[in-house]
């Protein structure tokens, strides 16, 4: 069970990495933990969910807990209702972007912050791991809670008329189909609609190019405006411009910028530490105090909430908001930016045009690299570029983020596999070709394996 416990949540492959008896033991000992004596729980489409939920169900109702059953619901939902009906925790089974053989648990507290390995999730380990199991005398209660209308009201006060654009919506076979089509009508071209735990078609992590190609190909042949894909669990949404071209989702963080100012708003609004300069120079542009911060949910949202920030996002896809009681939300995300593109096409504009105004800079992607001296590697290349240059930014609070007058790179190391991940940005392809070679002359000697890059 110990290599299910994540950074951010539980996670991994059902029945191997974790079992019905694990999740059982999590449910019995969520409710007193969380100080709960109620437990809102949400299921994705994977085929192990309906087990997972019958186990979880059960420890928790035998720990005296109420549980109440959102059924097969996208994440942010579960995140909307834990802090709109006032739940002390909430749990959804899911294991979002990964394989059909994985299968996890998100695990919230009051308000929907999160549970992390560092807030709460590596006390519920060592509780699991020692606590004996004692069924309460009076057992909780089990019922259904349906809110899908009043969360469709919620997001139908974002939804404006779309037909004046062409689009094209990947669902990945995942919950992002759930509502899509109430939110954004009949008139876009679905495809991976039917909701299906094997993923037949693609795996459900649209940042694989591997996954995005059909969505691509759907774009460029039927002339769509834009492209837009769920991952499994409909947290995160990315997006293909007119020319088939993936768009880096930092870059969207922007064009959210354009519509809240659009409408009259300023405010604060936060970015993680891999975000590209031409965002934060564009945001800032727009009249936002831009924070940056750690990657991660488990970080991201709590940073939103201290600032009291208006917006924020990730490069994997995660956009925050304040009205979302400051969690992700994929179909807001979506409706904001359809409704910016909408504007901009009335005046003439493209996506691709969008985007190539904001995109300033040369950048690499991020690069994973299997490396077991962690630390030692990024210490190689923090030593190295700042004797050979002066940093203008130095920032350490999740790896390095190390800017210099002309480029930046950040490296910093997975928390749960011997993996580091590196990206850099440059004023030019030429600089960039020639920091990247450097970068990877250091990390070399480190390296077993060259993974991906994003």
């Amino acid at each position: 069970m110990r290599r299910a416990f994540k950074a951010y949540d539980i996670r991994g492959i059902y029945n191997s990495d974790f079992n019905g008896g694990d999740v059982y033991k999590i449910g019995f000992l969520l409710p007193a933990l969380l100080k709960a004596e109620t437990v809102l729980v949400g299921h994705d489409v994977r085929t192990s969910s309906p087990e997972i939920l019958e186990y979880l169900c059960k420890g928790i109702t035998d720990a005296g807990a109420d549980v109440h059953v959102g059924g097969e619901c996208t994440t942010p939902m579960i995140y909307w209702a834990t802090a709109k009906f006032n739940y002390q925790a909430s749990v959804m089974i899911t294991a979002s972007h990964n394989p059909a053989n994985y299968n996890g648990l998100k695990i919230s507290r009051a308000k929907a912050l999160p549970v992390g390995f560092d807030s709460g999730l590596s006390e519920l380990l060592e509780l699991a791991e020692t606590t004996d199991i004692k069924p309460a005398a009076i057992p909780g209660t089990y019922s259904s809670l349906n809110f899908i209308s009043d969360y469709l009201d919620f997001l139908k006060t974002y939804q404006e008329d779309y037909r004046s654009l062409r689009i094209a919506i990947d669902c990945s076979n995942g919950m992002g189909s759930l509502l899509a089509r109430q939110l954004f009508g009949d008139e876009p071209l679905y495809i991976f609609e039917e909701r299906d735990g094997t993923f037949p078609n693609h795996q459900p992590n649209p940042l694989e190019e591997e996954n995005v190609k059909d969505l691509k190909h759907l774009v460029i042949e039927n002339n769509f405006d834009i492209g837009m894909i769920f991952d499994g669990d409909a947290d995160r949404v990315m997006f293909v411009d007119e020319k088939g071209r993936f768009i880096q989702p930092d870059m969207m963080i922007a064009v959210l910028a354009g519509y809240f100012s659009g409408k009259g708003l300023t405010g604060k609004a936060i970015q993680d530490i891999r975000t590209s300069k031409s965002v934060t120079e564009a945001v800032e542009a727009k009249g936002f105090e831009m924070h940056m911060w750690r990657v991660g949910r488990a970080y991201a949202a709590l940073k939103l909430r201290e600032i009291d920030g208006l917006f924020g996002g990730e490069l994997a896809g995660h956009y925050y908001f304040r009205d979302f009681y400051y969690s992700d939300s994929a179909y807001l995300a979506a409706l904001l930016i359809l409704s910016e593109l909408k504007k901009h096409k009335a005046l003439g504009l493209s996506l691709s045009g969008m985007i190539d105004a904001i995109s300033r800079y040369a950048g690499t992607g991020e690069i994973n690299f299997h490396v077991e001296k962690k630390n030692e590697a990024m210490e190689a290349l923090r030593k190295a570029f700042c004797d050979i240059e002066e940093p203008v930014a130095f920032y350490d609070f999740d790896g390095y983020r190390i800017e210099f007058r002309d480029w930046w790179f950040n490296v910093r190391p997975s928390n749960t596999e011997p993996y580091l991940r590196f990206l850099a940005e440059a004023g030019s392809q030429e600089l960039l070709n020639i920091k990247k070679a450097k970068a990877l002359e250091i990390l070399q000697p480190f390296i077993t394996e060259n993974l991906h890059v994003h």
